[in-house]
């Protein structure tokens, strides 16, 4: 929009020339010839052609003299597309003694300076919107930066506290098995063997009363005990801990995508499936890269763990494979095993109970 109000601008300068001429037609002619070629050149915009088209109006000016008083509309694109040396002809058509007035003459001299400075405050006025939008657009960009670096720290920020929060209930989880468990138990020990003792048959049952208090305290520090050590194992940590061995001889790729509210069998599950998978990869696998996914579904939890090796047929034997089944069906899931040329993968699912509480596997 700038650039046609620049070329108007010129052109309403040029017509002050081309009033000069007592024949009206030619100024006319002229003036919407040098409109038409100042419109194509725009359009075609540095390409070869644009030139062509400016240094054939330049030439024309010594067949034509009138449409010297336009070239300064044309001097204007040819600074533009940086080939202001093809107005050479129509300049030496100027100084070359043409039909043109003396009036006429400096008009149009005085049209292509104003030409040249509008060209230039024109393109200042571009270069500083181009700087202002490159900054902008910087700006943007590093806020964009910002903000993933901010929401890195924060996250962060969050599993530090959550590893933290994990460990403290470990340790209160052992400080109750290690103390008030003990306690307790020796309690146990002492009131049955007080009952054993006891001849009093009025002491009979506060004695058996007293053992069941204790029992069912015993119970309940025990489940209690059993829940914090369970919330406290960090599912995500145990993966990357059960791959360490692994990243010694395979490029190890691995995808977490599951919250936090696991149950504690499950965690145990997936970790053991993962520590046996990776110890087969290690024995029998000659592949280069190892793949580790854990995705949490609104249904079911879905592991997958696949290597890059030649698998030959699957050993029904093996116990490490049997142990892997045997945790899946601990928790109600299934796993499959799939040997082919192109690696081997192990691929298990368990699904989700709601409102039920799964049973505690054993093998820990």
């Amino acid at each position: 929009m700038d650039r046609l109000l620049d070329k108007l601008i010129i052109l309403l300068i040029c017509t002050i020339s081309l009033s000069a001429y007592s024949d009206i037609a030619s100024p006319v002619i002229a003036c919407l010839v040098a409109a038409a070629i100042s419109a194509a050149i725009q359009l075609l915009d540095r390409r070869r052609s644009a030139a062509v088209l400016t240094g054939i109006i330049s030439v024309m000016c010594f067949f034509f003299p009138v449409m010297i008083c336009t070239m300064p509309l044309i001097f204007y694109d040819s600074l533009r597309q940086h080939r202001s040396w093809l107005m050479l002809p129509a300049a030496a058509a100027l100084l070359s003694g043409s039909s043109l007035g003396i009036s006429q003459t400096l008009l149009t001299l005085s049209a292509a300076a104003a030409a040249y400075i509008i060209f230039r405050r024109t393109s200042a006025l571009e270069e500083s919107v181009e700087r202002l939008t490159a900054l902008r657009d910087e700006s943007k960009e590093k806020n964009i930066v910002l903000a993933e670096q901010n929401y890195r720290l924060l996250e962060a920020q969050d599993n530090a506290v959550r590893l933290a929060t994990l460990k403290e209930r470990n340790r209160i989880a052992r400080e109750i098995h290690d103390n008030v468990g003990h306690m307790l138990t020796r309690s146990l020990l002492q009131s049955g063997a007080l009952m054993i003792i006891n001849k009093d048959e009025k002491l009979k049952e506060p004695l058996e009363s007293l053992k069941d208090t204790l029992d069912t305290a015993m119970t309940s520090i025990r489940q209690s005990v059993h829940d914090l050590h369970d919330d406290s194992v960090d599912l995500r940590a145990s993966i990357e801990e059960n791959l360490r061995p692994a990243r010694e001889r395979f490029t190890v790729n691995t995808e977490y995508d599951a919250g936090n509210d696991i149950p504690g069998n499950i965690k145990f599950c997936v970790a053991g499936v993962v520590r046996e998978s990776v110890s087969n990869a290690i024995k029998h696998s000659d592949g280069s890269r190892l793949s580790v996914i854990f995705r949490e579904h609104p249904a079911f939890y879905q592991l997958m763990v696949e290597d890059n090796g030649k698998s030959a047929e699957i050993n029904e034997t093996g116990i490490g494979l049997k142990n892997m089944e045997d945790r899946a069906r601990n928790v109600d899931g299934n796993i499959r095993f799939t040997p082919s040329a192109s690696g081997f993968r192990i691929f298990m699912s368990i699904p989700k109970k709601q409102g039920e509480a799964y049973e505690d596997s054993s093998d820990r």
